[in-house]
């Protein structure tokens, strides 16, 4: 993977300005808000005095255009190794994967999903599975390829009491066969030493606090360029900074980290941008 002077530009990053039909990967990001969203809202229906400018600037202007319209935290690499085939790989669906798909997989002409990868459980990463379906090919009998997914045991378990119906099992007779996405559960450990690969690009687990008494997963991934994402932290653990440092990886061409306000003590589960980092 090659980023080339990246810029950013509705919700996409790529090495070049160029629309990504010749072949770049591009790193499309489908949502960077918190857990409920942005706007809040409570913030409309139950306005403050005086109100909140940034959900209610939200709705001044197209999503598009918007920086403080944002869905749950999520990302889309467009992986197209060596000028090939695109490789669509998929970090968390949460509560708004739906509208995701609606707003960015339409505008940049997304077909499909190859893989998904999951950095936790909670419901802003992982409500949205139901909807997979969608990112999938149609089938009357749902005899399809199911679409790899990577996730912790711990991840699996959770999932599994909340959408049972997306764990495959044998039906019984005379059941009839469920239109509901087709997944290949796949479990990966929270190591930064064991790698995995997705829709053939690798990737290093990144395990850090989400809050003190929770592991969430970020994950390093790239060839010629190196990029670590990391969506939800409170800390990062030394053996996590050691990887993604230069003595560790080397140099990151791209650090990619998701926070909340510029400051509030009562958040203990997200980093708080403070301009700087420790």
């Amino acid at each position: 993977m090659e980023l080339r002077t990246p810029s950013l530009q509705n919700g996409i990053l790529r090495g070049d300005e160029a629309p990504n039909n010749g072949g770049s990967s591009s790193l499309i990001f489908l949502g960077t808000g918190c857990s409920s969203a942005v706007p809040n809202a409570r913030c409309l229906i139950q306005p403050s005095d005086p109100p909140c400018k940034v959900c209610f600037q939200s709705l001044s202007t197209p999503p598009e255009r918007n920086p403080n319209y944002r869905c749950n935290t999520s990302l889309l690499i467009d992986y197209c190794p060596d000028g090939g085939e695109h490789n669509y790989i998929l970090i968390d669906v949460g509560k708004t994967f739906r509208e995701q798909v609606l707003r960015w997989f339409v505008h940049h002409k997304i077909p499909r999903v190859d893989s998904i990868i999951l950095t936790h459980e909670h419901a802003d990463a992982v409500l949205g599975l139901d909807d997979i379906r969608v990112v999938q090919p149609y089938s009357a009998t749902n005899d399809i390829d199911p679409t790899p997914i990577y996730l912790t045991q711990f991840a699996m378990d959770s999932i599994a009491l909340k959408f049972p119906y997306l764990i495959k099992k044998k039906l019984k007779e005379g059941e009839e066969v469920r239109r509901v996405a087709q997944l290949d559960w796949r479990i990966i450990e929270s190591h930064c030493e064991k790698p995995f690969t997705s829709s053939g690009l690798e990737f290093v687990p990144l395990p850090v606090i989400h809050g003190e008494d929770y592991i969430s997963l970020g994950f390093l991934f790239g060839c010629k360029s190196k990029v670590a994402y990391v969506s939800d932290v409170s800390r990062f653990p030394a053996s996590t900074e050691y990887v993604i440092s230069k003595s560790g990886a080397g140099q990151l061409d791209l650090l990619i980290i998701d926070t909340l306000y510029k400051y509030r003590a009562d958040v203990i589960s997200s980093t708080c941008w403070t301009g700087r980092l420790p």
